[in-house]
Parts: structure tokens; sequence; C-alpha cells
């Protein structure tokens, strides 16, 4: 039994991972599990004030504890950096498109949107740094699942909005995309196009049966970000981004840190060995605080 939340993006997901699963046990019947978690429900709060990501996930880890499933699909940008106790992310698929994408029917860039035009995103981490590339414009929070958001759009209350292009291109909707937009302009959340397969850590069962859908490099990579985050108490409530990526042996790492308004945006980038990737994001942590993050950092802890 696979776990999902019922959004038409989640439901993508669970049954792209249900479908692998059923290519390698074809005797084997995989069903799903929808569910609607606290996240979902509560769409008038942004997530930093009512909980974070994690309010994502919680329901779902709950249907592994009592048994009821046995694994649960995650995007792992949504996928708190450090897990409850017992638990374990079994396997991170390939990664598809990590980048964010513009979805506008007026501009191909927001350089090209006059001042005030109204951009909508559920994100800190985006809203930072549109704010400190884009003083002139106006961020507006929006959120809902994505055909949700499509249709604010639509409807006018936004002149553009961002949302992540591998959520796009796996619900048939890139020909929505105005702009896919580069890592050097908006750098992606942690963990953004791969999903992740969650279970029990004692399921040595599930861990075993889900490994070949583990891809390498892509979990390196995430375990690189993620370990970032976790050393700079990365979470809904602090605007930052990591994005890795394998060039040979070698680990390249990118990272920011702002503030919500984008008034400070620190970046630094780091490589090392494939092969430590806890290792790499840990040392672009510390090369952020060295530049100012901590300063960042506790001022948000204050307010």
């Amino acid at each position: 039994m696979i776990a999902t939340r019922e959004s038409a993006l989640a439901l993508w997901q669970a049954r792209h991972v249900q479908a692998q699963l059923h290519a390698l046990y074809p005797e084997t019947e995989i069903r799903l599990l929808g569910m609607t978690t606290e996240g979902d429900r509560r769409l008038g709060s942004s997530l930093a004030q009512i909980g974070g990501k994690g309010l994502f996930v919680k329901e779902l880890e709950a249907t592994l504890e009592s048994g009821v499933a046995d694994i649960a699909v995650h995007s792992m940008k949504d996928v708190p950096v450090t897990l409850p106790s017992g638990f374990v992310i079994a396997a991170i698929s390939e990664r598809q498109d990590p980048r964010d994408a513009l979805v506008s029917a007026r501009c191909k860039s927001l350089a090209e949107l006059n001042a005030g035009a109204i951009i909508g995103t559920s994100s800190l981490r985006r809203e930072s740094q549109i704010r400190a590339r884009f003083p002139r414009l106006r961020v507006a929070p929006l959120r809902g699942n994505v055909q949700t958001r499509l249709r604010k759009l639509d409807a006018g209350e936004y002149d553009a909005i961002i949302l992540a292009a591998a959520g796009l291109q796996r619900l048939g909707l890139a020909d929505r995309i105005a702009a896919v937009i580069p890592t050097d302009e908006s750098l992606p959340a942690v963990g953004q196009g791969a999903l992740g397969i969650e279970c029990r850590a004692e399921r040595n069962d599930m861990v075993a049966a889900v490994a070949a859908l583990n891809d390498a490099a892509t979990a390196r990579c995430v375990r690189a970000e993620r370990a970032m985050s976790r050393a700079l108490a990365g979470s809904c409530n602090v605007p930052l981004g990591g994005f890795a990526h394998i060039e040979g042996a070698q680990l390249r790492m990118t990272g920011f840190v702002a503030s919500p308004d984008g008034s400070r945006l620190l970046t630094a980038g780091v490589e090392g060995s494939a092969d430590e990737p806890e290792r790499v994001g840990e040392a672009l942590a510390r090369d952020l605080l060295g530049r100012g993050a901590a300063e960042i950092l506790a001022s948000l802890a204050a307010t």
C-alpha cells in the first residue's frame, strides 16, 4: 500500500512509483491510499505560519506507523530535513527538472513586467529572490494545488505566478510555462524535482523492495542539499535554497540564505567529493554562516 496526498500532482507521483513497482513485481498487488493532509486543509495561511512542510507528510507517516500503508511517496522538497525517529527515505528517484517556472500570459520574464505587477508564490524562498532582483514588483501569497493556482492566474488575480517546472511537466501542463528560470536567477528548493519513498526504518523488506528505484546521483545531490538546510536550521520560516549537481567525481553546489524582504541575500558555492555529499552540504552551510547568514537566521528566530 502506497500512502499519498490526493492532489492531482501527488497522485501522479504515487502512480508513477506504483507503475515502476508493478514493472519490478508484476505478481504483487500495489494499491494507493489517498489522503488529505493538514497542509492541504489549511490553505488560508502560509506554511510558515501553520507549522511548515511537515504538515504535508505527518498523516502519511501515521499510516506507516500503524502499518496501514507500507510506503509513502513525497516530493522531496516537501519533506522536512530531519525525519521523525524510526523513519527513513528508502529511495530517491531520478530528478526531473529542478528549476522554477514562470507562468504568465503577459510576459516571458519578470524583467518585462511594469512596476507594481503582482507575482504569486507560496514560497519565502521564491519571494526573497524576486524581491532582491525586482524590488519594483509586488509579491502576493498564493496557495492551493497547481490547478487552483492556475485558475487564480487566469482570473486576473496575478500578473504572473512561479511554480516548480517539474510539477507542471508531470501534469502535462508544460505549455503553460512562459519561461523556465535558470538556477543562477532562482535557486531551487532543496530536493526540488526529486521524488522520495519513505518507510519505517525497521521495514527491511520495503527498503529492499524499492532499492531499484533509487538513483544514486540524484540521491547524493539531494543528501547534500538537505545537509546544508539542516545545518542552517532550514524551514518554511527561512528563505533559503540549494542546488547540487555532479560533474565526474565532484559534487558542485550553490546555496543562498536571505531575509524575507530580499534586502539581504547571501550566495555561496562549494565543491567536494561526490562520495561525501553531506560534507559538501555542511561546508556550504559554514561558508554561508561565515558570510553573514548567522545574523539573518538570528533575526528570523527573534521574530
